[in-house]
C-alpha cells in the first residue's frame, strides 16, 4: 500500500534479511526486535526503511520513526496500519508502551494512559475495553466479601503448595477478607486454567477468601514492558509498573488496603518485585507484608523445587510440599500431559 511517496510493507518474520533490516533499524533507537510477534509492519521511502511497529497480541511494540521524518504523521501511519490488521484477527484492544517524554504522541492518537513508572515506562491503552471495565468487573466478583478490611495476594501457583496456602491463610487470620489474584498469563508449565483451580480447590475451607483471575492488568504481557528496557533497567521498569497499576486501579477498587507476599531468597526478579511493592505501595496507603516462606525438612517451600521433584520422580517428597488436592491431582491421569511436559523442559516456570 502507498501513503503519500511512504510505501507499507508487511514484514516476513521468516525471511531473515527483512528480519535484520528492522533489527538494525530498531538498533539506533536502542530497541530489541523480539521475534515473538504476531506482526510487523515497516514503511519505505525510496526503498530505505524510515518506521516499523509490531503486534504480538493486544501490545503494539516496537514502534520507531526515522528522526528526520518524526512529526510527519509517520507514528499514525504505522498504528494505523497496526491495528487495522489487528482487527483482522479480532483484536480490538490495544497497549502501547513507551518512555515518559513520548507519551504525548500516543495520547494524541487516542491512547489513554494507565500508569507510568518514571523514568522508565508509560503503558497507554485504546480500543474496546479498558481498565475502568476490568476494574468493575474486580469490583463486582468481590462484593460479597465480609466487611472490613481488605487484604490481597497476587500468585502464580505453578503449582500450588503449602507455602502458597500458609501466606493465604495468613492474611485470611488477620484480615475480615482477602482477594486472592491468579496469574492469568499462559507462560507456566501449568496452565492457567489448572493453577487456578488448585489454588480454589487448595484453600476451600475459608469463608473470607474469594480467588479472581489476574487477567490482563496484573503480572501480564501488558505490564512487563521488557522489550524496550535493558538489564537491571527492565526488572525495575516492569516490577514498578505493575505495583503502580495495582496501588492506582485495582486495590482501590476492591477495597485492597493491605498485600501480602512471600519472601523471596532465590529469584532475583520476585525480590526486585517484592521491592517495587515496598517502594510504591505505602504511596498510596496500601500497607505491604512480607511472611518468611516455610520450611520442610530444613529445605524453603516452592513451586519450583515441585517441579524439579517432578523430573526426579520425588514423589514422597513432593506430598510433603503441596496440599493434599494438589498432590490427588498431580497423580492424576488428567496431569500426565503436564508432568511429561515438566519432565521434558528445562523451564524455569
Amino acid at each position: 500500500m502507498l501513503w503519500g511517496n511512504i510505501e507499507e510493507r508487511a514484514i516476513n518474520l521468516n525471511n531473515p534479511r527483512q528480519v535484520t533490516a528492522v533489527r538494525d533499524f530498531l538498533a539506533r533507537f536502542s530497541l530489541t526486535f523480539n521475534e515473538q510477534v504476531d506482526y510487523t509492519v515497516a514503511l519505505y521511502k525510496e526503498n530505505t526503511l524510515v518506521a516499523t511497529g509490531s503486534f504480538a497480541g493486544e501490545v503494539l511494540r516496537n514502534i520507531a520513526i526515522d528522526e528526520s521524518l518524526q512529526g510527519e504523521g509517520l507514528t499514525s501511519a504505522v498504528i494505523s496500519h497496526l491495528m487495522r490488521e489487528a482487527g483482522q484477527r479480532g483484536i480490538y484492544h490495544y497497549f502501547i508502551f513507551t518512555k515518559p517524554d513520548k507519551a504525548h504522541l500516543f495520547s494524541a492518537l487516542g491512547f489513554n494512559e494507565i500508569a507510568q513508572a518514571k523514568p522508565y515506562a508509560v503503558l497507554l491503552e485504546a480500543g474496546m475495553g479498558s481498565i475502568d471495565t476490568y476494574c468493575r468487573e474486580m469490583a463486582r466478583q468481590t462484593i460479597n466479601l465480609p466487611p472490613g478490611r481488605r487484604a490481597g495476594l497476587v500468585v502464580n501457583c505453578n503449582p500450588f503448595t503449602l507455602g502458597h496456602q500458609a501466606v493465604i491463610a495468613k492474611a485470611a487470620a488477620e484480615n475480615p477478607g482477602v482477594v486472592v489474584l491468579v496469574v492469568s498469563e499462559e507462560g507456566s508449565l501449568f496452565p492457567f486454567d489448572v493453577r487456578q483451580r488448585l489454588v480454589r480447590e487448595g484453600i476451600a475451607g475459608y469463608d473470607n477468601v474469594v480467588v479472581v483471575p489476574g487477567g490482563k492488568y496484573v503480572i501480564s504481557a501488558a505490564t512487563f514492558p521488557g522489550y524496550f528496557t535493558r538489564g537491571d533497567e527492565t526488572v525495575i521498569a516492569q516490577t514498578r509498573l505493575d505495583a503502580t497499576i495495582f496501588a492506582q486501579h485495582i486495590a482501590p477498587a476492591m477495597g485492597i488496603t493491605c498485600r501480602y507476599v512471600g519472601d523471596e531468597p532465590y529469584c532475583s526478579v520476585t525480590k526486585t518485585y517484592n521491592q517495587a511493592m515496598f517502594d510504591v505501595l505505602p504511596d498510596y496507603h496500601i500497607e505491604v507484608r512480607e511472611m518468611s516462606r516455610i520450611a520442610i525438612n530444613g529445605r524453603v517451600v516452592s513451586a519450583s523445587r515441585v517441579r524439579e521433584l517432578i523430573r526426579e520422580n520425588g514423589w514422597d517428597e513432593i506430598r510433603s510440599l503441596v496440599p493434599c488436592t494438589t498432590y490427588q491431582y498431580l497423580r492424576s491421569t488428567e496431569a500426565i500431559p503436564i508432568i511429561e511436559k515438566i519432565k521434558n523442559s528445562q523451564s524455569r516456570h
